[in-house]
């Protein structure tokens, strides 16, 4: 079994360069983060974009969409910005025989105290135990894609059912 693993920025990629937030969207994390955690599952990271998840456009929808699709590979996970995770998600859904799950973070990979480690070593856990279908795993919790949302106030991803 491989993993194919997709970046498109988000916050897990951020680097922030004063108080005032100013950002940009830096090299992916998640090789280093999976070297870190010395994960052996069989994988291939592949960038596609680098961009907050705001500024996605639906062409940038499509390119996440044809890249799934056109994988080799049965598992997926995409990092992903975490303000229009279900929107993507719900994109992927009509793609058939492939666990697709996606994952974000609330503080930027780089960062000494993250989420993001957790969320991605959910995610290839996810990626690998899931039935084919699209699940978004976010702080512990795994959903699948249109019954999720992001509760803004409380800063975390929950069931909409």
């Amino acid at each position: 079994m491989s993993l194919r693993i997709i970046t498109t920025g988000g916050t897990i990629d951020k680097i922030y360069f004063d108080a005032k937030s100013n950002y940009e969207i830096g090299e992916p994390m998640v090789t280093s983060i999976l070297e870190e955690g010395l994960a052996t599952v069989p994988h291939v990271v592949q960038p596609i974009l680098r961009k907050d998840s705001l500024e996605l456009t639906d062409d940038d929808r499509q390119l996440i969409y044809d890249t799934v699709a056109a994988a080799p590979e049965q598992h997926i996970v995409i990092t992903h910005g975490t303000d229009t995770m279900p929107v993507t998600a719900a994109k992927l859904k009509s793609i058939q025989g492939k666990t697709i799950v996606l994952t974000g973070a609330m503080a930027p990979a780089r960062f000494r105290i993250t989420d993001s480690i957790f969320n991605i070593g959910c995610a290839v856990a996810a990626a690998q135990a899931l039935p084919a279908g699209v699940y978004i795993t976010m702080n512990g919790r795994i959903f699948e894609a249109g019954k999720v949302r992001k509760n803004l106030e409380l800063g975390r991803f929950e069931a909409t059912e």
